[in-house]
């Protein structure tokens, strides 16, 4: 199979069908082609603000897009929340050059999920094939656990298009490793990948790094108190404590689709600025890009609101995956003892629990939420570095951190877990 690379200075230049036939079977929000769109039409992440876009495309013979990677050009480490500032400042004074540099990520979303997305491999079926297929259906074996037709297999789960998406997904890691030698630029970072795709790029050479972040699981909970019933007594009765106290005198509602309307948006942009100037300094997404992944994203998308009086008062964005809810801004323009803990977390469950799904990823950071069910998790990240002066010690460091990570969150669970034994 022959392959054509092309690097992409935007993804409308993609296009959504194309992008998307490789994105939309993931099921995960962030790489639609609806989500970076929004984040790149609306100046969010745009070469102003030091996201220059360089996304590959990978063609068959025939033109089509059959691989695709989000890949920048970064002018800073804003908005990654994986932290190598320390690396570039030490290159910086030793007289390296560490920015601009390449990274395959969502901006401004410290979410796992896939960075190098794939088509899936599609079959052209004959009618005599059509004849054998239903005969193999009704041929097989109706007391397999599966039922009838059990044993047939499709798509990429077949070993010839397992070595498939395979050979792509390496196409597009060397397509970006060639892609820093051209530019010139310092180094390659993907961030938050799934784990076999850093077990790959760890394989192809590049630096393995290990975070944490906190994540619930759903056991199977039939509902809330179903939940709280796995707790120990005390924070059974901490939690009931915190929610009555949010809940208090506010309605809360959980809006998704058509039920999300400009003025939803405008109340939580006004949240999201008040919670970023005094946390950040800068908040990264303007108005448009909330409108924008509204208007495309609405069913994906579950917006909690508090209301005092019928007036907006706080809410959180979550976006809805295929298995997983994942929690990105909040904010508030009234102090109500434990309203965040309410918005981000114990609402996130409610609605994981009623929608089948199975975990909540709630952002970056806060060991917090460990108390509200949310345990210690590995999120990885992989770094290629092209000057030896600066990729050695990196990769000493990385080799004394991973154990590291491992034993704090190891210590964490063990001390913190709000779980009963079992």
């Amino acid at each position: 199979m022959s392959f054509t690379l092309q690097v992409n200075d935007g993804i409308a230049s993609i296009g959504r069908d194309a992008w998307d036939a490789c994105a939309a079977p993931t099921g995960d929000p962030f790489v639609s082609y609806d989500f970076l769109h929004a984040c790149e039409a609306s100046g969010s992440a745009v070469p102003s603000q030091g996201w220059a876009a360089r996304h590959l495309s990978l063609h068959d013979e025939d033109g089509a897009v059959i691989g695709v990677m989000p890949l920048y050009l970064k002018g800073h480490s804003q908005g990654e929340y994986v932290f190598d500032h320390s690396w570039a400042d030490a290159y910086q004074r030793a007289g390296g050059r560490y920015y601009p540099k390449l990274l395959g990520a969502v901006p401004f979303t410290p979410a796992t999920g896939p960075r190098f997305l794939v088509k899936p491999v599609t079959f052209v079926v004959t009618p005599e094939d059509a004849q054998r297929l239903s005969g193999a259906a009704k041929n097989a074996d109706d007391s397999s656990p599966s039922g009838p037709g059990s044993a047939l297999r499709f798509g990429r789960d077949d070993e010839e298009g397992g070595a498939r998406s395979h050979a792509i997904r390496e196409a597009l890691l060397q397509g970006a490793l060639t892609l820093v030698e051209r530019l010139g630029v310092s180094s390659l970072h993907v961030n938050f990948p799934t784990e076999p795709e850093w077990r790959a790029m760890t394989e192809a050479g590049l630096l393995p790094r290990r975070d944490i972040q906190f994540i619930w699981r759903n056991e199977g909970y039939g509902d809330f108190d179903d939940f709280l019933a796995a707790l120990s007594s005390n924070r059974r009765k901490t939690i009931r404590r915190e929610r009555r106290e949010a809940q208090a005198d506010l309605d809360i509602h959980v809006l998704t689709g058509a039920d999300i309307t400009e003025a939803h948006w405008d109340a939580f942009f006004a949240f999201y600025m008040d919670t970023g100037d005094r946390k950040w300094g800068r908040p990264y997404l303007t108005r448009d890009f909330f409108a924008r992944v509204g208007a495309s994203m609405a069913d994906r998308i579950a917006l909690v609101m508090a209301f005092r009086d019928e007036t907006p008062i706080a809410g959180a964005l979550n976006f809805i995956g295929r298995d997983a809810l994942y929690g990105r801004q909040w904010g508030a323009l009234e102090e109500v003892p434990f309203l965040h803990f309410e918005l981000c977390y114990y609402q996130a469950i409610d609605f994981a629990i009623a929608r089948g799904l199975s975990r909540v990823e709630a952002g970056a950071q806060g060991e917090h939420k460990i108390a509200r069910g949310y345990l210690p998790s590995p999120v990885y990240s992989a770094h290629w570095i092209a000057d030896p002066a600066l990729r050695d010690p990196v990769a000493r460091y990385l080799d004394n951190e991973r154990p590291a990570v491992e034993a704090e969150m190891d210590a964490m669970t063990a001390d913190l877990s709000p779980y009963r034994a079992r």
